[in-house]
This record gives C-alpha cells, sequence and structure tokens, in this order.
C-alpha cells in the first residue's frame, strides 16, 4: 500500500481520493484540500467537510476544476 503521510497534495488543491472503507469496500471523494496533517486530510467536495484518514487512502491525484454549470433553460 502507498504511504500518503504527510499528504502530498497542497491546500486549495482540488484532488480525487480513493479510500477503503471498513467492509473493504472503496469510495472516491471529490473536492479541495482544506488541510491535512500527519494522519488525516479534510476535502470539501459535494457532501460538506470530509475527514479522511490518510491510512485509508489507496490512490489520490490532483484534479482538474470542474467544468462551468450549464444554464437551464
Amino acid at each position: 500500500m502507498v504511504s500518503w503521510s504527510p499528504f502530498p497534495f497542497a491546500s486549495g488543491t482540488r484532488v480525487s481520493i480513493r479510500r477503503l472503507l471498513p467492509d473493504g469496500m472503496a469510495t472516491d471523494t471529490v473536492g479541495w484540500v482544506h488541510v491535512s496533517d500527519e494522519t488525516h486530510v479534510v476535502v470539501t467536495g459535494k457532501r460538506g467537510l470530509e475527514t479522511i484518514e490518510l491510512a485509508t487512502i489507496i490512490a489520490a491525484k490532483e484534479v482538474p476544476p470542474p467544468p462551468p454549470t450549464r444554464e437551464r433553460q
């Protein structure tokens, strides 16, 4: 498994993080890095602030900003 301590992306970077859940399944979070320390990263995404334990992360990468929202007609 990859070691993510410390988290390699700076505050304000938009990232995609894949992490393991306690049941062995994986889930993805996409959002902006709010803050990180030696054990956790806090990401602001669609679900609000999410605190993710670094030990559960199996992949992470920087992603571009979301496309602009389209006007509804």
